[in-house]
């Protein structure tokens, strides 16, 4: 039988993105350095094996204090249980910054509903109001045409 690491899944289900590890490992090394390719299996499977140690004491740590969603700060717990306290600010350095980028990026985005096109105050009203025109006559039986917005429309109703 196989052991199951990961809730659900056998050891050899839980992988990263090779192409991504093989990257991040070529990023840290001189250009200089070659690394074999048997050997960046071995690194990426002691990262597989470093995250399934850090989410099993995340899920204790959580589990002690009656939660049920294992929260950031479990996380840095459970690093220091397992004897890498000395990374703890590096790694919650990188955490406010992932949480920084990523309210930056929603906010620059406009969230997933943003079509990119901005539209005015008045430009919304205008729209606004003819979907609401539109949907009184659905609602009243009446079925026309969608209207089209025109280029330089008024805000008279």
């Amino acid at each position: 039988m196989e052991p199951m690491d990961i809730v659900g899944k056998s050891k050899e289900d839980a992988s990263l993105p090779k192409a991504t590890m093989t990257k991040i490992i070529k990023e840290m090394l001189p250009p200089d350095v070659r690394v074999a390719r048997d050997t960046q299996d071995l690194l990426i499977e002691c990262c597989v094996e470093f995250i399934n140690l850090v989410s099993s004491e995340s899920n204790e740590v959580c589990s002690r204090e009656d939660k049920r969603t294992i929260a950031p700060e479990h996380v840095l717990k459970a690093l220091q249980v397992l004897g890498f306290g000395e990374y703890i600010e590096d790694v919650y350095t990188a955490y406010e910054q992932h949480k920084l980028e990523t309210m930056h990026d929603s906010l620059k985005g406009g969230g997933k509903w943003s079509t990119g096109a901005a539209m005015t105050e008045e430009e919304a009203a205008a729209a606004q109001q003819r979907m609401f025109d539109e949907a009184r006559a659905r609602m009243n039986g009446v079925v026309s045409a969608p209207k089209q917005p025109e280029a330089n429309q008024s805000l008279e109703s």
